[in-house]
């Protein structure tokens, strides 16, 4: 999975609409191996885009849990703390 698609799923408060686009361009971009496409493909990127945008708002609004939502900042000193311990800073 590519790096900077972060979870979405189970937060309190739920994923932004940003957020979500977000993830759906470094997918996108991902899979097309191009980070700005070229003018002859921009149409094709950006529906892409909103495809996956769509697909995913839909999916993270259907998904069910019983797990307390997770806390943003919480979660974020934690994976800061797996860096420092991973790469020692």
């Amino acid at each position: 999975m590519c790096r900077n698609i972060r979870v979405l799923h189970n937060f309190e408060p739920p994923a932004s609409e940003d957020e979500v686009h977000e993830a759906a361009l470094q997918f996108v971009r991902k899979i097309s191996g191009s980070a700005r496409p070229s003018k002859a493909n921009e149409a094709a990127f950006a529906r892409a885009v909103a495809d996956i945008t769509a697909s995913t708002r839909t999916l993270l609004d259907e998904l069910v849990t019983t797990a307390p939502p997770k806390d943003r900042e919480v979660e974020a000193a934690k994976a800061r703390e797996r860096s420092r311990e991973r790469y020692g800073r």
